[in-house]
């Protein structure tokens, strides 16, 4: 027997709140299954169980905010042994941030969720159809009707390829407002039918102060009385993550800013090779398959790091620790505000076009809070690209316990002197942030040097 645990999902992450059980006891789960989703100050995310076997009794409830570390759900390993099943992926020796407060004073697990059983619904002509919890939180993510579904599983059963194919069908989809997880809980608690509420959020999505407001209008709407199981916390005064977001940026900043002696580099790169090269392949290529010069940004970025092994990597226990592969934390500025930085793994091993495209998915589930844990953790350098909102020159704070951060600027166009002769080109600033621990400005040098040479040879990134 296993343990699915809260997972370390970043270096300034001690707690997180379960918002959702996505498999009810009894089911199979295979390694890499979604299986809950968690709620941390920056997002919320879809957390994966790393071991097989089958989903046991949870001891959590959702809405329940515990520290990193404690327990949520009993695991049935395939193996019959007892571990940790519930750990983020990451590679290995990567640390973690602190470790995890020890549980007191709980003689007795939390009740049991009530997970819901599968839904047997009959499709308006299309027979029986039945659709397990992770099924519903995919189509409710997607908007899609399951009531008009054929499921292409056995006996019927909706399959998530079913959900996929009716989500990218427009005509199929039912339209359906953004609820933040604060606001549907208190959906929940109060009793409140969603499908009624008006949301005042951005892009009209509902928040928890719409579900109260429209709580406080239904006659005969009880309230439930407050849960005393020492675990649970009160809801957040504030259903917008944005709040809590800058307070963990805030501390985790302040105190890279007090512990890291940093230095900074810059350098000015020619951009008219690489240019020139990505416009030929964008001419040649269909719309859906074009770059954008931050593609060839972060190749070049990923293959100095190869290159340069000593800024790739973590400061722990007062030494320098290499990172076993190199894994991009790329940061993303979120709608709400904020920002977050999920991992393109083995990005060096990228070619340009693949690089792209998980870039595109990344950012695009980023900014809908479908991140998975593993995508969140185990960074091994970050890449900050201001150049899409007109900056030219970023010097970032380096993000423990990585050494650290590059930063890129706008491509413009400047007067540029070339074998003795002067002409306009397109250039971009190039910055590097790193702790002065860890490597030297000879080190930074080279790995700038390097950004430079693989930019001028787009050819080979």
């Amino acid at each position: 027997m296993g343990e699915f645990t809260m997972p370390s999902l970043g270096a300034d992450m001690d707690e997180g709140t379960l918002v959702e059980w996505l498999v009810e006891p009894g089911a199979p789960i295979h390694r890499g299954d979604p299986v809950a989703v968690v709620e941390t100050a920056k997002s919320t995310i879809e957390v994966e169980c790393f071991e097989s076997g089958t989903m046991g009794r949870p001891l959590v409830e959702p809405g329940t905010t515990v520290p990193v570390g404690t327990p949520l759900a009993l695991i049935e390993t395939a193996a019959g042994t007892r571990g940790k099943a519930g750990r983020a992926r990451k590679p290995q020796r990567e640390p973690q941030g602190p470790p995890a407060p020890e549980r007191t004073g709980h003689a007795e697990p939390a009740e049991p969720v009530r997970t819901r059983e599968p839904v047997a619904s009959e499709a308006p002509g299309h027979g029986h159809v039945e659709a397990g919890p992770l099924i519903r939180h995919l189509a409710e993510q997607g908007g899609v009707d399951l009531t008009a579904l054929r499921g292409s599983g056995p006996g019927g059963r909706v399959t998530r390829a079913d959900i996929e194919r009716a989500a990218a069908a427009p005509t199929a989809r039912a339209p359906r407002a953004r609820v933040t997880p604060l606001a549907r809980r208190r959906a929940a608690e109060l009793g409140v039918d969603l499908s009624s509420v008006a949301g005042t959020g951005k892009d009209a999505a509902i928040r928890a102060e719409d579900v109260s407001r429209a709580a406080s209008g239904q006659a005969g709407v009880p309230s439930p009385p407050p849960r005393t199981t020492a675990a649970v916390r009160a809801p957040r005064p504030s259903e917008d993550q944005a709040p809590a977001m800058r307070r963990a940026i805030a501390r985790l900043m302040t105190r890279a800013n007090r512990d890291v002696p940093h230095y900074y580099l810059s350098t000015t790169v020619d951009m008219a090779v690489p240019m020139e090269w990505l416009h030929d392949h964008n001419r040649r290529s269909p719309m859906s398959e074009r770059l954008l010069p931050a593609a060839l940004l972060l190749k070049a970025a990923a293959l100095a790091a190869h290159e340069v092994p000593e800024l790739n990597g973590f400061w722990t226990d007062d030494r320098f620790t290499a990172g076993e592969g190199v894994h991009l934390g790329v940061a993303v500025s979120l709608r709400g505000g904020g920002l977050i930085a999920p991992v393109l793994r083995g990005a060096d091993t990228l070619d340009v076009p693949a690089l792209m495209s998980a870039l595109k998915d990344l950012v695009s589930r980023a900014r809908t809070g479908r991140l998975r844990g593993s995508e969140v953790s185990g960074a091994t350098l970050t890449v900050t690209n201001l150049g899409d909102q007109g900056v030219e020159t970023v010097f970032g704070v380096v993000h423990p316990p990585q050494v650290a951060l590059v930063g890129f600027g706008r491509v413009v166009d400047r007067p540029w002197a070339v074998d003795g002769l002067l002409g306009v080109r397109p250039v971009v600033t190039v910055t590097l942030s790193a702790d002065h621990r860890a490597t030297d400005g000879a080190v930074g040098a080279r790995y700038l040097t390097a950004v430079d040479r693989m930019l001028q040879n787009p050819e080979k990134l």
